[in-house]
């Protein structure tokens, strides 16, 4: 996505929701993707704590 791409995005998100809502949906949205991002963070701790845990069952 270009720079183009991304100011006709805004303004069409301008139109739809208007200048209020914005900041509103601005802060919801980084909140999903720290959710996010902390559940995957979780995931892969599970996965090499499961990793370390195989290697020691095995020597």
């Amino acid at each position: 996505m270009g720079g183009p791409s991304i100011i006709l995005i805004i303004i069409v998100a301008l139109l739809i929701f208007g200048p209020g809502k914005l900041p509103e949906m601005g802060k919801v949205a980084g909140n999903t993707l720290r959710e996010f991002k902390n559940a995957t963070k979780g995931l892969t701790n599970d996965s090499e704590e499961q990793k370390k845990e195989d290697k020691q069952n095995h020597r």
